[in-house]
């Protein structure tokens, strides 16, 4: 019986040391992916202020040849 009960907490040690492991697996991964969605954000964000920044840029272009061009924001007719 004594045996059998050291051989049952040997077992159970080593599924317990297998599921940390693997528990550990999980977390790296977790913060793998954070990283990386950490990232993403930061490239997104320079890339859509990169965009209003041209918008912005395009606009005044615009507004300094309104006889030219036109932006049309409401449906009233531009008289000139």
């Amino acid at each position: 019986m004594a045996s059998q009960s050291e051989d049952f907490h040997r077992w159970l040690g080593i599924q317990g040391e297998e599921f940390q492991h693997k528990l550990d697996l999980v977390v790296e991964g977790h913060q793998m992916v954070s990283e990386k969605l950490d990232w993403v954000e930061s490239s997104l964000a320079g890339k859509i202020d990169a965009v209003a920044a041209d918008l912005t840029a395009h606009r005044a272009d615009t507004d300094a040849h309104h006889i030219i061009y036109r932006v049309k924001e409401d449906d009233t007719e531009y008289k000139g």
